[in-house]
């Protein structure tokens, strides 16, 4: 059976590191049951707490690339070196399943290609943050990576940040609790189509 990016809607939000999507994408899957995650592949290996299905795919390089063979992905991307992250079909046809509405929390380039396969399906937000500086702060105050991934992701900002009017809508991340508002309102209007 062949795939259809028309079957169902698709929810994208892109942002750089750091901007509050994923805050904002939990929020809204605790608010609306009427929203599934999809749930990214990867090729790299699980980090802390991180579980397999549940937080990704984690299909090892060679994995990944048998799926790319395989044109399992909707699409897929080499972030670095080695290390890819893809979205397979077979995960959009299991919400779609289900007669809930995909929510995606990818990268910037994934969210275009996505917005570009699904069309009118699919809206794609980009979470812009307050300013380049609370940005790279918002990484910091993590702790998490090391002065050299902090540059590389604040150098992949800058160039993400340029594509944010290549998105249906940008919803300003400034003060959480509005940009959460926000992102229901515009996540509710397109489910009812309004």
């Amino acid at each position: 059976m062949k795939f259809d990016p028309s079957a169902g809607k698709c929810i994208i939000f892109s942002a750089p590191s750091g901007a509050g999507k994923t805050t904002i994408v939990q929020h809204l899957l605790g608010k609306m049951p009427e929203l599934a995650f999809s749930i990214s592949a990867c090729s790299r290996d699980p980090r802390g707490e991180e579980e397999h299905g549940k937080h990704y795919y984690f299909l090892g390089i060679e994995g990944f690339k048998q799926k790319i063979a395989d044109e399992a992905f909707i699409e897929w991307e080499e972030v670095y070196t080695n290390n890819f992250y893809g979205t397979l079909k077979s995960e959009l046809e299991r919400i779609w399943a289900d007669g809930k509405t995909v929510v995606f929390d990818v990268d910037v380039v994934g969210g275009l290609n996505l917005k570009r396969i699904i069309g009118k399906n699919a809206l794609a937000i980009f979470v812009q943050p307050p300013s380049f500086e609370a940005l790279e702060q918002r990484l910091r105050s993590r702790s998490t990576e090391t002065e050299e991934k902090i540059a590389m992701r604040l150098a992949k900002a800058q160039i993400e940040l340029d594509r944010a009017p290549d998105f249906d809508y940008i919803l300003l991340n400034d003060e959480l609790l509005r940009a959460c508002k926000e992102a229901e309102t515009l996540v509710r209007n397109f489910i009812s189509g309004k």
